[in-house]
């Protein structure tokens, strides 16, 4: 077979230096890249863990957690902005590129946090903002201070507004009375948008890129990176024949189709370019944050692989709980991809709701765990998804995000960014005071602390799939086929590498279900979403439990 898989039973210990790994025997060398072996997990730094006591997360927070990552098992760290921001929309609104806000730490911090996180083995991506800046960002305080300033091209200025509508509600254009002319921005209006044809800003931009790629930083998280070019006409966008009727009245954006606005084909350019700017450093990673149909979302990777590493695909999260949904999207894509390609899969992030709560509850939550750490690519996990963290109860007056106080209280995707549950101590503790956010009612029970000393928790499931990805090749960087099955609402493939192979089941029911795979004869359940579900199974015929999933290597 290749591989012989011998799982030992373990806790996921709170002191991380107890935990114990699976046992394997060791594995071929191999020649991926680290963006392609490993997991990455998104830290949203306001909500990990507060160290000075103000209520809201912090850089030190993260380096106080590393060993918590490193023991899960995941192999790099996502985190959301931290730069000097007036936090309109939380750190997405930037005021300096190259520092730290003081409510999150300083540069110190920062290289500090670098250091610790590669001394783990582990990588760090951060976030960067290309699309857009606060309007107390230095640029556009010169932009908007006459139509005669060098910088005013920097930023899009027009005398009349086009049809464009904002993100977040309302018109996407905001009148200036200073300078007599509207700029765009499609999110809050605090938020103006770079003007990307302007060769002068793009080369600020990519400066921006090098300051912290020379502090150690292993890539990118590039946000709305689809949106940075739009017609150079400004056309007016179509109606959106598929817009939905119940849309609040502001709902502006998503009454028209985004066919100026986003996607433009002389994107691609300033994509290499960008590209070309991370090549100057030894495998740095970059990941986009696109939509899009898969016809043009796969373009980001370039030509032949000189764009985006990972453009973000965020397929799996929208769509239904059903068997042939999932099998479908993931083969689609795998069709889509050209040879130089390497797919990736995103459950959850700080924009969606809860994984636990979208799909259904904790049973659910324990087969997307097994799905998304199987599949062939590279996957993004969101932090407390690990816990099965659910959405937050958010009352009216406690709403944050900008989304939701504009578009109405069902639209805020604070209930998504609600602080990590560590333990049932006051503010689950995340603080010693009361966070930014509610701590959502549930942290007495659920938390890291709990599930760690619960063998059957999903956390330790989370542990295990991390662990079992990472020392089996056909798991983190072998092919994928489905395998075709009479089963209901099942999706079962086969992942295989040098030789050795995992076939993966998947029951999306919530009733037990016999499956069959043909051309096996038995084989070992090495993993299940069924806590200590350890058996050989004949393939002729074997029961799946309701939302269970298994890990099994055949007999040949």
């Amino acid at each position: 077979m290749g591989a012989v898989f011998n799982r030992a039973h373990f806790v996921f210990t709170h002191s991380t230096n107890e935990s114990r790994k699976l046992t394997f025997m060791q594995k071929p060398k191999n020649t991926n890249h680290w963006w392609q072996n490993g997991v990455v997990y998104q830290v949203y730094p306001r909500s990990f863990k507060d160290t000075n006591h103000d209520g809201i997360g912090d850089l030190n927070g993260v380096i106080e957690k590393l060993d918590y990552l490193q023991a899960l098992g995941v192999q790099a760290i996502w985190l959301s902005p931290f730069y000097p921001s007036p936090m309109v929309d939380f750190g997405y609104d930037v005021a300096d590129y190259c520092n730290v806000d003081p409510i999150f730490g300083n540069l110190d911090d920062f290289d500090h946090l670098v250091s610790e996180t590669h001394q783990r083995g582990l990588k760090i991506i951060i976030d960067w903002v290309p699309n857009h800046t606060s309007d107390q960002h230095p640029w556009f305080i010169e932009s908007r201070s006459s139509r005669v300033n060098p910088k005013r091209d920097w930023y899009i200025w027009r005398d009349q507004p086009n049809n464009w509508g904002s993100v977040f509600g309302g018109p996407a254009w905001t009148f200036d009375r200073q300078s007599g002319q509207y700029y765009l921005h499609q999110f809050v209006s605090e938020q103006p948008e770079l003007n990307w044809r302007n060769p002068e800003l793009r080369a600020a931009m990519y400066e921006t890129l090098r300051f912290w790629l020379r502090r150690g930083v292993d890539g990118f998280r590039m946000d709305v990176i689809g949106m940075i070019l739009k017609d150079e006409e400004l056309r007016d966008n179509p109606p959106n024949p598929d817009a939905d009727p119940n849309a609040p009245a502001n709902d502006l954006f998503g009454r028209l189709l985004a066919t100026y606005n986003m996607d433009q084909d002389d994107v691609h350019k300033f994509i290499r370019e960008i590209r070309g700017v991370l090549d100057e450093f030894d495998d740095r990673c970059g990941i986009g944050e696109l939509w899009g149909e898969l016809p043009r979302w796969v373009r980001y990777y370039g030509k032949d692989g000189d764009e985006l590493h990972l453009p973000f695909n965020f397929r799996l999260m929208w769509e239904p709980w059903q068997a042939d949904a999932m099998r479908r999207s993931v083969d689609a894509l795998e069709a889509a991809l050209p040879s130089f390609a390497w797919p990736n899969y995103v459950l959850g992030n700080h924009d969606q709701p809860r994984l636990a709560t979208r799909f259904g509850g904790q049973a659910q939550a324990r087969l997307a765990a097994m799905m998304l750490l199987t599949l062939r690519g590279t996957p993004t996990l969101y932090y407390g998804d690990e816990i099965g963290m659910e959405n937050g109860l958010i009352p009216p007056e406690k709403i944050q995000d900008p989304q939701g106080k504009n578009l109405g209280a069902e639209r805020t995707r604070d209930v998504a960014r609600t602080p990590m549950q560590w333990d049932d101590d006051p503010f689950a503790g995340f603080s010693t005071v009361e966070p930014w956010l509610p701590i959502s009612v549930d942290f007495q029970e659920r938390n890291v602390r709990a599930q760690a000393a619960d063998p059957a928790s999903l956390l330790n499931l989370y542990q295990q799939l991390l662990h079992l990805r990472s020392e089996t090749p056909a798991l983190h960087g072998g092919s994928y086929a489905a395998i075709a099955v009479s089963a209901e609402n099942c999706f079962v493939y086969r992942r295989q590498a040098q030789g050795a192979e995992c076939i993966v089941a998947l029951n999306f029911s919530a009733e037990s279900r016999q499956v069959c795979i043909p051309g096996y004869q038995c084989g070992k359940i090495i993993l299940s979403t069924t806590p200590g579900r350890q058996e050989t199974v004949n393939f002729e015929g074997f029961s799946l439990r309701p939302y269970e999933g298994i890990i099994l290597i055949p007999s040949k």
